[in-house]
């Protein structure tokens, strides 16, 4: 039960719903995702912290760039939810304004890193 009661204070969020929704499709960096969330970096890196701590997401060094993915659920609770969100979000306006938004950003652009 404690498990679950975590997941879902994490997934209480709609940024955070919305970040996970958006590392089903690729892996992103904070700055691909505060574009696409029209949040601050900051405020992205605050809800992947909380993501991670429940292990919900993973994070990998691609050069310059931190990348974010979405795990693997683990057990049924995980696995559960993250369907269920996203079949319940599929149609959603703010879901599939954010997927258009993830087909047109570009890292390279967005990044102020050299």
């Amino acid at each position: 039960m404690k498990k679950l009661i975590k997941l879902l204070k994490v997934l209480a969020d709609k940024n955070r719903i919305r970040i996970i929704l958006l590392l089903r499709a690729r892996k992103m960096c904070v700055c691909e995702l505060a574009y696409i969330l029209g949040i601050s970096q900051p405020s992205v890196s605050r809800h992947l912290k909380k993501l991670k701590s429940a292990g919900l997401i993973g994070d990998q060094q691609e050069g310059l760039w931190t990348d974010y993915f979405l795990n693997k659920p683990d057990g049924f609770y995980g696995k559960a939810l993250l369907a269920n969100i996203h079949n319940c979000l599929v149609d959603d306006p703010m879901i599939i304004s954010d997927r258009k938004k993830l087909r047109k950003v570009n890292r390279a652009k967005l990044c102020c890193r050299k």
